[in-house]
């Protein structure tokens, strides 16, 4: 009895050499690069866009590392991203530190604050870390609206000043931008290492051990895993990047406000997540760009703009129960079949 084989037809070997073809594409590095031409190619309402969306996603991808890739659920995210921009602020414009350090004084600041505020979070778990995480923001919020002698209370810190970006006019190209453009090339740099660091994380032995937190904690904590201490390293580090973006955040509004930490801020970063598709690194940018580009669009339209951005939401979130890049990708594979067919 003789077993035949079969040789694979040539559509499925097109079809992989295309789709492998498609992936050495450095479509990350394309995109940031295309952001990078912005102040030349695109209007100053253009740049305020993408350096309000670029913000907003590396705030995004921070909560995702705890939301999509450990299982937490947080609804006080925005905590560490106003203190993040409180410290900042508080730096540059009372004490007049450098932004090379005042920065970097953001991260560590709000480490710290992740790092006491997620010692107690991380022993609760599901409902229970989900309130106590909003309870941490609300202080926060409490804390940024009372202390008027460091915060400003209710009038914020208006007029936090822009780095001293003299060292670029020595870049070829860049000594006749605006100082907004200037600090938004920064910004955007800064973003980019960031946004490399987490996806590197997430790829990481760290990150697959995150996953399998996540899928079940006790499998994991019967292999040997200790769960809790790698959810408090998880929150410290989604906590110190939400730090880095309000830092960014703070200078870019030209003020750090108390509106900053409030609760409708981690709602909206939540959504960002789940509407980008928080299954995927890249889901969480994606939903802060349709995010932001929908609430401005919809604002300069029409006066009703929170009803028709909520319905639109619901829409997408109807149609793409994965989100918008779960959805694309499952629209890829299914053209990828039907090739193969």
């Amino acid at each position: 009895m003789t077993t035949e084989t079969t040789a694979p037809a040539a559509a499925p070997i097109g079809v992989a050499r295309e789709g492998n073809w498609v992936r050495r594409i450095p479509w990350t590095l394309i995109v940031f690069l295309v952001l990078a031409t912005v102040p030349w190619v695109g209007s100053r309402y253009d740049t305020f866009l993408a350096e309000q969306i670029a913000i907003d996603a590396l705030f995004a991808v921070s909560l995702n590392l705890l939301l999509g890739t450990t299982g937490l659920v947080s609804f006080g995210h925005v905590a560490y991203f106003g203190v993040g921009a409180y410290v900042c602020g508080i730096l540059m414009k009372t004490y007049e530190v450098p932004f090379i350090f005042a920065f970097p004084a953001a991260g560590l600041g709000t480490a710290l604050f992740a790092l006491v505020s997620g010692y107690f979070c991380v022993r609760l778990i599901k409902l229970y870390f989900a309130m106590l995480t909003l309870a941490f923001s609300q202080i926060v919020w409490a804390v940024a609206y009372k202390w008027n002698d460091v915060t400003g209370g209710d009038q914020g810190l208006p007029e936090i000043p822009f780095p001293d970006l003299d060292w670029m006019s020595a870049i070829p190209g860049l000594g006749d931008l605006r100082t907004n453009d200037q600090f938004y090339l920064l910004a955007l740099a800064i973003i980019a290492v960031s946004l490399a660091i987490l996806h590197r994380l997430v790829r990481s032995p760290f990150g697959r051990v995150l996953t399998t937190i996540r899928d079940n904690p006790e499998r994991a904590a019967f292999i040997g895993v200790n769960v809790r201490a790698y959810q408090l390293a998880a929150f410290v580090v989604a906590g110190t990047f939400a730090g880095f973006a309000g830092a960014l955040y703070g200078i870019f509004s030209r003020g750090v406000f108390a509106d900053f930490v409030f609760w409708s801020k981690s709602a909206e970063v939540m959504i960002m997540a789940i509407l980008g598709g928080m299954g995927y690194f890249w889901g969480p940018p994606v939903g802060a760009a349709v995010l932001v580009w929908l609430s401005q669009k919809i604002t300069a339209y029409t006066e009703y703009w929170p009803f028709m951005l909520g319905t639109i939401l619901l829409v997408l979130l109807f149609a793409l129960p994965g989100g918008i890049v779960g959805g694309l990708a499952a629209l890829w594979n299914r053209i990828q079949g039907r090739r193969r067919a």
